[in-house]
């Protein structure tokens, strides 16, 4: 199994953070750094900063040299499937063949509504993303593309530029494996990807997927000890209002999360392992706490390969 951190970047991620981030998973092995690709905090909207995704992440592939990032996902509705292909091209371009591309239909109406973005019906969101996902799919292996959809249509458009990964960086679609989700990953993607599922939930889903390559993503409060990593799930209760007590929350969030010591971290993703996860995108909110970004690379890892 693979390990992926994933971090939440309009929770008030600044660029210096991302920076932080970035140098963190180098120094210390962590393969792959995915990020949300959102507008609007869902915590604290007025105050917390989100940039947007494809841009940091451009900035972050030219100071790095050897990890891997991508979205976790963008939806569909941001971006017209030929500027995102160019987009992720360029990216890819850029960090010299180290992206990846997380596709979904997008969810967060407040954010679309707030900007301008598009927010049709759940029906409609998810055809505008099977188009999509075949129109960056074809524009990053064919020499030229003709494409007539109900949401979208290109005419003999020339396919550049080209991505440095061939045949194409890994398209991930994420999904709860409906119809909707699956059968476009089916022809078109590398990857489908479940979050916050428990390992019996995630199983079902593969079930789904056939041999596409199967991965999840999940909360994830990792220390040395146990008691260390109830600490961070303290500081993580405290930062909003809640309507629960913190052993009820606790209790909540451990269903589909990974909580616990290292020992105890690797003993849940095997688990997911067991249900078929190939991968799995580990969702760290205490950004500025690089210790967990440390334990996964060097200690947790290590155990799951």
């Amino acid at each position: 199994m693979r390990l992926a951190l994933m971090i939440e970047g309009q929770e008030g991620v600044t660029w210096e953070h991302w920076c932080a981030l970035a140098d963190a998973c180098e120094q210390h092995g962590v393969e792959t750094l995915f990020r949300s690709d959102h507008y609007i905090s869902q915590s604290a909207e007025a105050t917390n900063v989100a940039h947007d995704a494809w841009t940091t992440l451009a900035g972050l592939a030219a100071r790095t040299r050897g990890i891997r990032f991508g979205t976790l996902v963008t939806p569909a509705t941001f971006r017209l499937p030929g500027l995102l292909a160019n987009a992720v091209a360029t990216v890819d371009h850029i960090s010299g063949g180290r992206i990846e591309l997380g596709l979904g239909a997008g969810w967060m109406e407040r954010e679309h509504r707030a900007y301008g973005f598009p927010f049709p019906a759940t029906k409609t969101r998810l055809a505008m993303f099977a188009e999509q996902l075949e129109v960056v799919h074809r524009l990053w292996t064919e020499e030229r593309v003709d494409f007539h959809g109900e949401h979208y249509t290109l005419e003999d458009a020339p396919a550049q530029p080209k991505p440095v990964q061939q045949p194409h960086p890994p398209l991930i679609v994420g999904g709860s494996g409906t119809r909707g989700t699956v059968e476009p990953a089916l022809r078109f993607a590398d990857e489908y990807n479940t979050p916050f599922v428990s390992p019996a939930e995630f199983a079902r889903i593969k079930a789904k997927v056939g041999d596409l390559r199967t991965s999840t993503m999940t909360g994830f409060i990792v220390g040395e000890t146990r008691a260390e990593a109830l600490d961070r799930a303290r500081t993580l209760y405290g930062r909003v209002q809640r309507d629960v007590d913190f052993d009820t929350w606790l209790e909540r969030y451990a269903e589909r999360a990974i909580i616990g010591s290292v020992d105890e971290a690797a003993a849940r993703l095997r688990q997911y392992g067991e249900a078929g996860a190939e991968r799995v995108m580990l969702q760290h909110l205490l950004h500025t706490d690089l210790e967990p970004v440390r334990l996964l690379g060097e200690r947790l890892a290590p155990q799951l390969a």
